[in-house]
């Protein structure tokens, strides 16, 4: 690890990104050309305190995970992220892995779709970013520890609310479609250690999973609808619709309501509510 080097090539990444560049104000009071390093530890989902040692050449590695969610954060193309791995002693991200780093044109059509609750998730259902209302539909996701940050992992040993549907049969359907996504991220990448663990963890901490998993059937992430109890608005009936990002197997997830139904005024009442609460 590159200390040093490290430290200098975050600092000027940092100062390179425009508040406006990740859907924050820029205000005229502010006194540094890009954003805080307040602001960069919230959007990596670390500790204001890591990243000044970070950048001060003091801090101890860090790990792969922890430099993805430092390359998302500021936005850096994939030459500068490949460059902050190395500097941080990691081989950058390769072929055959699944995918961590969510393109910056992709976090920026993220910032631009602030009426819908959205999600981008990697090709074994970890969340690796979301826009403000996906956050106030599902929950402060930055609260999750990295690796328990993945929807399937939630659905079978987290508490997180909107991963039990209000339907029986609707929650089963999601949960069989949760497994066959692993099941097929398994067949494409199987020498992920990553998601090997997970995998292996879910088949020892959940007998559900592990039933489905025996089933051996696989069913990737497919548009539905999906009914969410939420503490605020209630039980809310979403369209959920997938766009798939063939080049890093990501699956970005939106949320809709039709026009003049229930189901819209709810999104309208979380979109204050709940944005007001985060």
């Amino acid at each position: 690890m590159n200390r040093a080097e490290l430290a200098e090539v975050l600092r000027r990444a940092r100062d390179r990104v425009r508040p406006q560049d990740v859907g924050l104000p820029s205000g005229p009071r502010r006194q540094v050309r890009g954003l805080r390093r307040e602001e960069v530890a919230t959007l990596a989902g670390l500790s204001v305190d890591y990243v000044v040692r970070l950048e001060q050449g003091r801090g101890p590695r860090p790990s792969g995970q922890v430099v993805a969610a430092l390359a998302q954060a500021l936005r850096l193309n994939d030459d500068d992220r490949d460059l902050v791995f190395r500097l941080a002693g990691h081989q950058p991200p390769q072929a055959g892995r699944v995918a961590m780093v969510v393109r910056p044109s992709v976090l920026r059509l993220l910032d631009r779709m602030s009426d819908l609750p959205v999600l981008v998730l990697s090709a074994k259902g970890d969340v690796l970013a979301w826009n403000p209302l996906g956050a106030a539909l599902q929950g402060d996701m930055s609260a999750w520890p990295q690796r328990k940050r993945n929807l399937i992992w939630q659905r079978f040993l987290g508490s997180s609310r909107c991963q039990a549907g209000a339907d029986p049969d609707e929650d089963e359907a999601a949960a069989r479609a949760a497994v066959g996504t692993l099941r097929a991220a398994q067949a494409r990448y199987p020498d992920d250690p990553d998601l090997r663990r997970l995998i292996a963890e879910l088949r020892r901490g959940s007998p559900p999973f592990e039933q489905l998993w025996r089933e051996a059937r696989s069913v990737p992430w497919r548009s539905a609808t999906k009914s969410v109890n939420h503490p605020e608005v209630g039980t809310i009936t979403l369209d959920c619709d997938t766009l798939l990002l063939p080049d890093t197997d990501q699956t970005v997830l939106m949320y809709s309501a039709e026009p003049g139904t229930p189901e819209a005024t709810a999104l309208d009442l979380l979109r204050v509510a709940g944005l007001q609460r985060l």
